[in-house]
């Protein structure tokens, strides 16, 4: 129950036309249920006399009530159906809401497959609550509460003899359905292993058939897709159960009424219509009866997948707005790391870290692999969270900014590189926001708090289309940043512009799931570009030229010169090229700082700095003779 409590916040902005489709059940119901009654009068009278007019008359009424049965249904359908679409479109955008805030850690402990599942099959299962469930869990209650009055005025014994299988019937119910909604509960979860492990593997189809895996990742596919195979039946087994079983047990009352009746018909104890009205009411309530076995299954799943779309609902973000958080000055660039010590699932990785940066310079970190480089710049931006305290900006502790008011003024480039599979201006403008327009049309895209890419094509469930119209093209070329800044330019800047104009589709160029369809340093200067595009105070290069030639090294950092002015800039990187003409380059190794200064300071201490500067010397010149 308490499930169903947190669900049924999701009923109130509909209440209206809920109660208007249960209205319409009750209209349907009450038209419905007095053909019998006119079937047993029809038959009553025309015993007594057979006339022309009697044989129009009740045809016609009969006809016209039906009628009016079947035009409430439309209507309770509609409603009813129509609303539970738009409360699986509420629940969706909850759903993805609650996953896009979620931090890097949460991404990690749960597998993209399975929470992918948990929004295709797990919310189908929670809609069929709302709709179908409700259409025949009222129609089964309305049924009964007009059909037993009537049955009763009719005869009182006959009804009361309904009431011996009873308690079969719900016995029934009560273990059939408890074993429902354990069995489906274990099903969804086996379900999520499987998508997990086909997301996996399609994901990394170039792992696969590097290591001609493609035989065994089929036959382990085929594994898991037989043992769920067997849990479905092994449910539909209890749920083929259920309907024959509710079947005997009420057709055994009927047989007892049949039994009792047609003497009491014979003897004269009740007309031959009202036997006739009787064994109609019967066969209703008993459609409706089994109609309740099939509701049962239905709660059965949905609560049980209710319960895993709620686990990610409750899940409070890592990361967040701090309590008192509130809009700060405009960000000016300083950045302070003040007696840093940061640990990672229980070990140390950064030590004591104090560094200041003023506005507008250029800091770079060089060090091993391991040596915390990465994740020292990946607090600035809260994607990881540091202590309080020690990561400023402007000389405030970086929890004092509201989230999207710190990172909107942080242009971040990681080290893996995740592109959408749009055109690639569409993947260079995403993040610019300008005027409150989104930053792309034509297909709905996030980021999450942690800096973990999640995407959805703008595709919604439902009838809940009027305030959601179709996405309409702009001309991406022509979006500007606040400063100005246009997806050709920002493209320029990182290298791109000669590269785009040998696609054939140019900037409007589909760049593929993960931008597949581009090399590894294409995807880095696009999303150099997309950094760009923001037009920062805060640029931060983790590792972005890693897959780029120092020729073309060379060509972005001279063009980012110009970007870098007046912004402070922190560059990650292996290669001494890279950062050479940086303001102060940190050496870190252990999780420390080891050395800082200049690059010719640092040649000049002949220590950890000047040993990578010879080694990558020697390295290139054989590579130059070779």
């Amino acid at each position: 129950m308490e499930q169903i409590r947190k669900f049924a916040k999701y009923f109130k902005p509909y209440k209206w036309t809920i109660l208007a489709g249960i209205f319409f059940i009750l209209c349907s119901m009450s038209f419905g249920l007095f053909i019998p009654y006119m079937v047993g009068k029809a038959i009553d009278d025309l015993t007594l006399g057979i006339t022309r007019e009697k044989i129009i008359y009740y045809p016609l009424v009969i006809l016209g009530i039906n009628l009016m049965s079947g035009i409430f249904l439309f209507f309770q359908r509609r409603l009813l159906i129509n609303t539970s679409r738009h409360i699986e479109f509420d629940m969706r955008q909850d759903f993805y809401a609650a996953l896009v805030n979620q931090s890097a850690e949460y991404f990690q402990a749960n597998r993209v497959g399975d929470l992918m599942a948990r929004a295709t099959n797990d919310l189908a299962a929670i809609r069929q609550i709302v709709g179908p469930m409700i259409l025949y869990s009222f129609q089964a209650i309305f049924a009964l509460c007009i059909s037993l009055p009537i049955m009763l005025n009719i005869s009182v014994k006959l009804t009361l003899l309904l009431l011996i299988p009873m308690p079969l019937v719900s016995l029934t119910v009560k273990f059939l359905g408890g074993q429902i909604h354990v069995r489906f509960e274990k099903i969804q979860a086996f379900f999520s292993d499987i998508t997990a492990r086909a997301q996996e593997n399609l994901t990394g189809v170039r792992v696969v058939r590097a290591y001609a895996q493609e035989d065994a990742e089929i036959e382990e596919f085929q594994k898991l897709n037989r043992e769920y195979a067997l849990r479905n039946i092994q449910l539909v087994k209890f749920g083929a159960a259920m309907r024959p079983l509710l079947f005997f047990f009420i057709g055994l009352g009927f047989v007892i009424i049949v039994a009792v009746g047609v003497p009491m018909a014979v003897r004269g104890e009740i007309t031959a219509g009202d036997f006739t009205a009787f064994i109609l009411y019967l066969q209703r309530m008993i459609w409706y009866l089994i109609a309740l076995g099939y509701v049962v299954n239905l709660y059965q799943r949905g609560t049980a997948s209710l319960k895993r779309f709620n686990e990610i609902l409750e899940a409070e973000p890592a990361i967040g707005d701090a309590p008192g958080a509130v809009e700060q000055p405009p960000v000016e660039g300083a950045v302070e790391f003040r007696d840093l010590t940061f640990a990672y699932n229980g070990k140390a990785v950064l030590h004591n870290i104090d560094l200041m940066i003023e506005p507008g310079k250029t800091i770079a970190f060089v060090g091993k692999t391991g040596s915390g480089k990465s994740t020292l710049v990946s607090l600035i931006p809260r994607l990881y969270d540091a202590p309080d305290g020690e990561v400023l900006v402007d000389g405030r502790p970086v929890r004092e900014y509201p989230l999207a008011q710190l990172r909107k003024s942080i242009g971040f480039v990681p080290q893996e590189t995740f592109l959408f599979s749009d055109t690639l201006a569409a993947n260079i403008a995403f993040g610019v926001d300008t005027n409150g327009s989104p930053p792309y049309e034509g297909g709905v895209a996030a980021a999450s708090a942690d800096g973990v890419v999640l995407s959805a094509a703008n595709e919604i469930a439902g009838s809940k289309l009027e305030n959601h119209p179709p996405a309409k093209a702009v001309p991406l070329l022509r979006k500007e940043g606040s400063l100005g800044m246009t997806v050709e330019r920002a493209a320029t800047i990182a290298g791109l512009a000669d590269d785009v104009s040998e696609f054939p589709g140019g900037y409007e160029q589909l760049v593929g799931e993960r931008g597949i369809t581009l090399s590894g340093g294409q995807k880095q200067r696009t999303a150099i570009a997309r950094a760009v595009m923001r037009e920062p105070r805060i640029l931060i290069l983790d590792d972005s030229l890693s897959a780029v030639d120092t020729y073309t090294e060379e060509k972005i950092l001279h063009n980012l010169r110009g970007v870098r002015s007046g912004r402070t800039t922190l560059i990650v990187s292996h290669r001494v090229s890279t950062i050479r003409d940086a303001d102060l380059i940190c050496v870190l190794a252990d999780g420390r700082i080891i050395e800082r200064g200049t690059h010719d300071e640092l040649l000049e201490l002949d220590g950890e700095y000047a040993d990578l500067y010879e080694r990558q010397l020697l390295e290139e010149e054989l590579e130059a003779t070779e």
